[in-house]
């Protein structure tokens, strides 16, 4: 990648590799304490095998617009924006009891075989799942921390990761409080902000930019960029959960209504609904044993209430914010191929 053409597949390939890498080594490293840890390392290696790696291109974008080069050690900088989401992803399917990820078991009920035999099989799971969550949290910082890139780079980047995580976990924190409250789109909005959008988008960028060295007005911009984008890809995400195609998306499409959880989606379908509407979506939201046809009519609810139009003008908007903050910024033509290029892959996708 020498050159200043940008190939997506090929650089998600290097971030794969250094993944598939590093963690397999660590992996090998923690089951070879005790062979009755392979079960758990083979968990470890699961949640980092598939993914958009979209924070990892966000990094390296946060570094090539200041003008740096491409080099490997970057990459491996940008790949621990992955670990970070791949911790994420396991406590976030722990705290929502998410069956799928991927189209394959999450981390919690993969576990489940490693304790069966015990009568507390689920709760065990549950608790080795939590400390794979802890483990790649952990290996995020390594991987960073060991990418080849200066001590002096690192160093300015080292203050956002604390950054990061305080915001990530106080979205989900504010998640986990919100959830079956009343809907309100304004709270759901800073949930996204806060859960999702920062980590996902924002503060790559600003690592990637801080170890480049960025100004403070590149940095700025890269906000008004990120912040936007990065809640247009949550608000697609939260159609997708219940409209897309669970064979695209390798998740259930259940999830956010049988948790009842503070979407942006529920709460402008609940703004928009009439009190016998909303008496009907009270008779189903939050309810465990939600089968096809409740899924069916809150879909033929919010479809009447045009709430999904309501969200698609919510991210249609955010990328044309996101896009014309960019704009401002100036960049090299490459840099902006590449962010543009990004917005689309983040805010228009079936999975």
């Amino acid at each position: 990648m020498g050159s200043e053409r940008w190939e997506w597949s090929a650089f998600k390939a290097r971030v794969d590799e250094v993944l598939r890498q590093f963690v397999a080594r660590e992996a090998d490293e923690f089951a070879a304490i005790d062979p009755v840890l392979g079960t758990v390392a083979d968990g470890l290696e699961a949640a980092v095998a598939d993914g958009k790696r979209l924070r990892a291109a966000f990094c390296y974008w946060g570094w090539r617009a200041v003008g740096q080069p491409d080099s490997d050690a970057l990459v491996r900088a940008a790949a621990s924006m992955e670990l970070v989401h791949a911790a994420a992803v396991v406590h976030d399917d722990l705290i929502d009891d998410s069956p799928l990820r991927h189209g394959r078991p999450t981390t919690h009920v993969a576990l489940r075989g490693a304790v069966a035999a015990r009568p507390d099989a689920d709760t065990a799971a549950r608790s080795l799942a939590m400390l794979v969550g802890d483990l790649l949290m952990a290996l995020a910082g390594q991987l960073f921390a060991t990418s080849g890139l200066p001590a002096g780079y690192l160093a300015r980047a080292r203050p956002l990761w604390a950054v990061m995580a305080r915001e990530l976990i106080a979205g989900e924190c504010l998640e986990i409080l919100r959830t079956g409250s009343g809907p309100d789109t304004q709270a759901s909005l800073k949930v996204i902000r806060y859960k999702t959008a920062k980590y996902t988008v924002e503060q790559p960028l600003l690592i990637g930019g801080a170890l480049a060295g960025a100004g403070t007005r590149l940095r700025e911009g890269y906000s008004a960029y990120g912040l936007p984008l990065g809640e247009a890809f949550q608000l697609r995400d939260d159609l997708l959960g219940l409209f897309g195609d669970p064979a695209h998306t390798g998740k259930a499409n259940s999830d956010d209504v049988r948790g009842r959880r503070p979407t942006a989606l529920l709460a402008e379908t609940w703004r928009l609904a009439n009190d016998s509407e909303r008496d009907l979506l009270n008779s189903l939201l939050g309810r465990g044993d939600l089968d096809g046809d409740g899924l069916d009519t809150v879909r033929e609810v919010m479809r009447r209430l045009r709430a999904p139009d309501r969200v698609e003008d919510m991210i249609r908007a955010r990328v044309e914010e996101a896009l014309g903050a960019l704009h401002e910024l100036d960049l090299p033509a490459h840099a902006a191929t590449g962010l543009t290029a990004l917005a689309h892959s983040a805010a228009v996708r079936l999975s």
